[in-house]
């Protein structure tokens, strides 16, 4: 995961305020956070001493820009299916406390996770505690992933 210290480092750094805020590092919280986007920069797409800075900034910035609402990346290739985030996560216990409480896998389309072919996939996001506005910080799945698969930006 980057960081917004990461991300400042390839702006132009001149707080030229073109963004609509008072500093790069504010700008960099922002593409972090996903309230601000890379073409927001004039100085960073009209001049050309900030090409190499532009396109290195493009493919740190594409997983969060590919993220869910809720912030939910899925690393398939870290993926090895061992199912913790999805008996983990108090959602899909909740929708199904006889099976997913107990270690089995969901059956319902109610549970947030499954595991499909041994990769954890996103069934129902609009069920997680993350989403909508009136979302609550969750990490259960996060913290339960040996692998690192998943994670919230």
């Amino acid at each position: 995961m980057v960081s917004a210290m990461e991300i400042y480092m390839l702006l132009p750094k001149t707080n030229c305020k073109k963004c609509g805020v008072a500093t790069c590092m504010a700008f960099a919280v922002g593409l972090l956070g996903r309230q601000k986007k890379v073409d927001e920069c004039t100085p960073l797409i009209e001049e050309k001493k900030y090409e190499a800075k532009l396109k290195k900034l493009r493919e740190v910035m594409a997983p969060i820009e590919k993220a869910s609402e809720t912030g939910l990346i899925i690393h398939p290739e870290k993926c090895f299916g061992c199912g913790n985030c999805v008996v983990a996560c108090p959602v899909n216990v909740a929708a199904e406390p006889t099976r997913t409480a107990v270690g089995l896998g969901p059956e319902g389309e109610k549970v947030i996770l499954r595991v499909e072919d041994g990769v954890v996939v996103v069934n129902n996001l609009k069920e997680c505690k993350r989403f909508g506005p009136s979302g609550t910080l969750c990490n259960a799945c996060t913290a339960t992933c040996p692998s690192k698969a998943i994670e919230f930006v």
